[in-house]
């Protein structure tokens, strides 16, 4: 192959060397089965990563199922909750234990959530680690294709592949 160099010097060109070092000058294969083990290894990440963006889609369509159905309990002093939603003609019939006990004849309400969820520490904090887990899987992908060589950027996309073919219907992509 030519070596093309850019204003910076270095080559931008892709390469089949088997001795590419991933991520450290540690992790250099140094046989077809090293390379080939890298190789499975990148596949394998992929997958996980689509992985783990089916399972934070499942659990954003939990939290927000949750965040529809949360049943409100009044402060004391003031009406109750059954006396709040009884005209509301889009909730369900139902029962609600409150401080004051049970209430029979109460009407569950499901909310729109047309704006941002409120903030709960429950669900945001699982959800900023889950992004953080995500967000450095991704970047070591990434690193894997700017190597420039044909055989990890192959193994990206093979095990993205992989990935979506297994997860991809879980995922919703208008969250993303």
């Amino acid at each position: 192959m030519a070596h093309s160099s850019g204003s910076s010097g270095h080559g931008s060109i892709f390469t089949n060397s088997r001795d590419t070092p991933l991520y450290s000058s540690n992790w250099v294969p140094s046989s077809a089965g090293g390379y080939a083990g890298t190789c499975i290894f990148l596949i394998v990440l992929a997958s996980v990563l689509r992985c783990l963006v089916a399972f934070k889609a499942v659990l954003e369509q939990r939290w927000l199922a949750q965040a529809r159905c949360r049943r409100y309990v009044v402060v004391k002093g003031r009406g109750t909750e059954a006396g709040k939603i009884e005209s509301d003609p889009a909730a369900k019939a139902g029962a609600l234990i409150t401080t004051n006990g049970v209430e029979e004849n109460v009407k569950i309400v499901q909310s729109n959530n047309e704006g941002a969820i409120p903030f709960r520490l429950s669900i945001d904090i699982p959800r900023a680690s889950l992004v953080t887990v995500i967000t450095g899987v991704a970047y070591l992908l990434m690193l894997a294709v700017m190597t420039m060589n044909v055989g990890y950027f192959s193994s990206v996309l093979a095990g993205t592949f992989v990935g979506e073919l297994a997860v991809g219907r879980y995922a919703q992509w208008e969250d993303h």
